[in-house]
């Protein structure tokens, strides 16, 4: 009986070599200091990662696509939920992993580019908050059923709510106001956040 012969790829078929994909991400970064969002291209891209513009579509077949995947990756920093047994120690390791994130260049100077760019384009807005919110949503949401589980918070808590709460200011001060919170601006803003979660009736 023969010995079978090993299949073989494909003539032409796309390896994506991972150095390359890595050249392009930080080729982006640096294109994002220097022209910001609005004037980028995947030419200026392709130049400063040192290949050619077909290397970064077959990647990404957009600058928009190739800046959310960024956005995305960005976000979910630090993920999955945390752990810490109470509901203020897992909205305060939250809070550092959302602070960590938001301080990141390409979140101090993207995001709101982005959501200037939504607007303008509705077409894009809901990419656009998938890219910022998917991650975040799913990780408030278990700490949620935790802390309905353990009995620190009614049932029927909002987890987009709790989102807001907890998030919301602090993405205000680093990415909108974008000044540095005073020492133990963390701690005192899970207290609070956990005070308003615990005074909230579901469904009202």
């Amino acid at each position: 009986m023969s010995t079978p012969t090993p299949r073989r790829a494909p003539a032409g078929a796309a390896v994506l070599r991972e150095d390359v994909t890595e050249a392009i991400r930080e080729a982006v970064f640096e294109e994002l200091a220097a022209v910001g969002f609005a004037r980028m291209s995947i030419e200026g891209i392709a130049r400063r990662a040192g290949v050619g513009k077909t290397a970064v579509y077959r990647r990404w077949k957009s600058k928009l696509a190739l800046v959310l995947d960024l956005v995305g990756a960005v976000a979910a920093q630090g993920l999955p939920a945390p752990a810490t047994g109470s509901l203020e120690g897992d909205v305060r390791a939250l809070l550092a992993v959302a602070s960590h994130a938001l301080r990141h260049p390409i979140a101090s100077q993207v995001i709101p580019e982005l959501l200037v760019e939504a607007a303008r384009q509705p077409e894009i807005a809901e990419p656009v908050r998938s890219a910022l919110l998917d991650g975040q949503e799913g990780v408030v949401a278990q700490i949620v059923r935790e802390a309905v589980a353990r009995g620190e918070l009614p049932e029927g808590t909002d987890p987009a709510l709790a989102l807001d709460l907890v998030v919301g200011p602090l993405y205000w001060r680093l990415v909108v106001v974008r000044t540095d919170p005073p020492k133990g601006y963390a701690d005192e803003l899970a207290r609070a956040a956990v005070a308003a979660l615990r005074t909230l009736t579901p469904g009202a």
